[in-house]
């Protein structure tokens, strides 16, 4: 065993007494060391129930003879990070987790980890620690939020940042605003959509990271604790059989999970985070993946935003692993790749059934012919632009318009509330990239502040930082290069015209060539100025969008 380096002969009684001193018995340091990563806070909504997470956890650790060993991570809540400085820092904490999680490990000789998580960049920060530390590990997702209701409707955060925008025009009173603010997020758990923090914690179960039903049970369901308790039992059987991480996230896991992502119609941010895993578990993976996938998988969920289930109607309609039963039935996943559970894909997907065909639908009766997400590229991207192209109105699927050009995201909401984008713009925010913001910030606020006002429809948004995965419409993120590498999102002009064409995956600047050299020969850098020695940091080391904003 790896504690053993910490722990066996003479020369380790110092260490010993050191346990000792924290209340560990001879017979429980002799067992495995199972290291518990706590993403518990007070703040983030997803993580507020966690240490009763942890505790089921653990106590299935201790039962199959191993000893958990609790220790916390940090963690970003992005929806009251959203809209200010305090979102510049939220993707830059994935790899702060990421390290956090391996300097504990290392420094005290963990045999496995038990990763337990729930949100935005904390999962995948987690599951970037375990392909990179490479011992045996598994993901545990804290769950999801019930949706809320009001006047008999759903509702989730999704519909409190819309229903801002409908106060902007006038289509919702201060009154009408604070309903939809009480009703919105009824309890703990990941927001109720289809959003980043639910569509990672699909991703660990499509990948195999997570046990069977670790992305759909419901943070209040007991199913979520007993769930817990069985991860683990898991991680004792994956130190036993010494499956590890590397052995789990093979390039057909990636596949799968890119698959499953496309069909679900997941966040955007899925296009960050799965290259960024990859990166970490030494697997190539190149964007265009999206696109070649989605070629041949269908969207078969319809989820908000831009649908109307939520989680929980898709765990009541057999979850995860249904849908990967259907796809796997049209030769669309690698049933062959290990998982979590110690089976393969094939074994755990056995019996598994949709039991509601609306929620998940027949490959030959999907929402849309090809997969949710769409890779761009063109004379304004030529390193690739992501875009949800599931959440994109029928009429916004090819646009042409005038661009309105903006170096901020609090300038382009400025105008916005200001009234003064018209139907038909082209909405360019820039210099929010990796580097530019630095950090690439999620421009939520904007977007659902159009589709409240009606505009999502007419409008379309690019910026070379990122989206929420709540957010619908025209939205193309992750421009590559960005405006702080002198990509052409930064020769932009206001007026040019702008040509996006979702169906042909192009994007392009309406400007010739000649033009946009003389542009690029004037160029001044420009980042946004931002007094954080972190950031600061960040932005020397960090890569573009396109490579998943890994530290170099």
């Amino acid at each position: 065993m790896r504690s053993d380096k910490a722990k066996k002969g003479p020369e380790r009684a110092p260490h010993r007494s050191l346990m000792k001193a924290a209340g560990y018995s001879d017979w429980e340091i002799e067992r495995p060391w199972i290291g518990v990563a706590n993403a518990y806070n007070q703040i983030i909504p997803g993580h507020v129930h966690l240490r009763r997470i942890v505790d089921a956890v653990k106590a299935g650790i201790y039962a199959a003879g191993g000893l958990p060993i609790e220790f916390p991570t940090i963690g970003v809540c992005d929806g009251i990070a959203m809209n200010h400085i305090g979102m510049k820092f939220s993707l830059p904490s994935r790899e702060l987790i990421m390290d956090s999680v391996e300097v504990m490990t290392q420094a005290h000789a963990f045999d496995g980890l038990v990763l337990v998580t729930n949100c935005d960049k904390i999962i995948p920060g987690m599951a970037m620690a375990a392909a990179r530390l490479n011992v045996p590990s598994l993901v545990v997702s804290g769950g999801p939020m019930l949706t809320g209701l009001l006047h008999g409707k759903e509702v989730d955060l999704n519909t409190v940042f819309e229903t801002v925008g409908k106060h902007i025009v006038g289509k919702a009173t201060e009154e009408e605003l604070l309903e939809v603010e009480n009703a919105a997020c009824p309890g703990c758990g990941s927001c109720s959509g289809m959003f980043t923090a639910n569509t990672m914690n699909c991703m660990m179960e499509a990948l195999g990271l997570g046990l069977p039903g670790n992305g759909t049970i419901p943070a209040v369901y007991a199913a979520r604790d007993r769930l817990a308790k069985d991860a683990g039992r898991a991680i004792m059987y994956l130190v036993e059989k010494d499956i590890k991480p590397r052995d789990i996230l093979t390039r057909a896991a990636f596949e799968n999970a890119v698959a499953v992502d496309l069909a679900l119609g997941g966040s955007t941010n899925t296009a960050l985070h799965l290259p960024a895993l990859a990166h970490a578990a030494g697997v190539e993976f190149d964007i265009e993946l999206f696109n070649q996938i989605g070629n041949k998988v269908p969207h078969l969920c319809s989820m908000s935003p831009g649908g109307s289930h939520h989680i929980q109607d898709l765990y009541q309609a057999g979850g995860v692993q249904a849908l990967m039963a259907q796809l796997a039935a049209g030769g669309l996943l690698h049933g062959e790749c290990i998982t979590a559970t110690g089976k393969t894909v094939q074994e755990n997907i056995r019996g598994a059934r949709v039991r509601n065909p609306e929620v998940i639908r027949p490959l030959d009766r999907p929402y849309h012919t090809t997969g949710g997400l769409a890779i761009l590229r063109g004379s304004l991207a030529p390193d690739g632009a992501v875009v949800k192209q599931s959440a994109v109105a029928s009429e916004m699927m090819v646009h042409k318009g005038p661009a309105r050009v903006f170096d901020s995201e609090e300038d382009a909401f400025a105008a916005i509330k200001a009234r003064k984008i018209l139907d038909g713009d082209v909405l360019v925010i820039r210099y929010e990239g990796p580097k530019g913001g630095p950090g690439m910030r999620e421009m939520l606020t904007p977007t659902s502040a159009l589709a409240g006002m009606g505009m999502d429809k007419t409008v379309a948004l690019i910026t070379d930082g990122r989206f929420s995965g709540a957010s619908r419409g025209a939205s193309i993120g992750h421009v590559s290069p960005e405006a702080a590498a002198c990509g052409p999102i930064a020769l932009v002009r206001e007026g040019d015209m702008i040509s996006i064409d979702i169906p042909a995956k192009k994007l392009d600047i309406l400007v010739d060539q000649a033009e946009l050299a003389r542009r690029k020969a004037q160029w001044k850098p420009y980042v946004q100025p931002v007094d954080s020695g972190f950031l600061s940091r960040y932005r020397r080391v960090t890569t573009s969008g396109n490579k998943g904003a890994v530290l170099e």
